[in-house]
């Protein structure tokens, strides 16, 4: 008698043990997918241009020079935004720019940029990082949308599609020839001083193709 109790009570504490697991598994699980909406929400929240251009210092700046190119208005209606450009699509490199943006907003809260002045003074600079970054990972947000492969060399004009060619031949990536293509270049003047402090590097005329 004594056995059978000592049995039962044996399955009773296991399955309230059992119980238990389940519950806390299904728990986590809600959690997990509560946690995992709200990240990808605020992830998404902050990958739009209305984010992009809600301080004063893109808004007034980058943003009014992007506005006058091929990227923001164009015969066939594409659009280009922000995060199209600065922000990549692929999970992984998407989080990395995620968390170096921080950096952007710390200096947001020193006022690194905050006039047009202080923006216009660190342009080389701010201009080069972002240069050098696209250059690192093969213009990896450019070719969402440009690819040599997808090229039809036929509908471009002569010296467009021998220069895509050889750029092709040559392993060259996007930003190696567009680096006007959104934005205004800074002056030569200032990427001579940036140059010296080893911030910046001057670029070939080639380099300054606007459109």
């Amino acid at each position: 008698m004594a056995e059978n109790n000592n049995k039962g009570r044996v399955r009773r504490l296991g399955g309230w043990v059992w119980g238990l697991a389940t519950g806390a598994v299904g728990i986590a699980f809600v959690f997990g997918i509560l946690f995992w909406g709200g990240f990808n929400t605020v992830l998404e929240w902050t990958n739009r241009e209305e984010f992009c251009i809600s301080c004063h210092e893109m808004k007034e700046n980058v943003y009014v020079e992007y506005r006058n190119t091929v990227h923001y208005q164009n015969r066939t209606g594409v659009r280009a935004t922000c995060p199209d450009c600065h922000v990549p699509r692929e999970w992984v490199p998407k989080i990395i720019r995620k968390v170096q943006a921080s950096n952007e907003v710390l200096h947001k809260v020193l006022g690194t940029i905050d006039t047009p002045e202080k923006f216009n003074a660190k342009r080389a600079v701010l201009a080069q990082h972002e240069w050098d970054r696209m250059k690192k990972n093969n213009s990896q947000e450019c070719r969402n949308c440009h690819n040599f492969n997808s090229m039809d060399y036929a509908e471009q004009n002569r010296r467009a599609a021998n220069t895509h060619q050889q750029a092709f031949n040559e392993g060259k990536t996007c930003i190696d020839c567009h680096k006007g293509i959104a934005h205004t270049l800074p002056p030569i003047e200032q990427f001579i001083g940036a140059e010296k402090e080893g911030a910046a590097t001057l670029p070939a005329a080639s380099e300054a193709a606007s459109k």
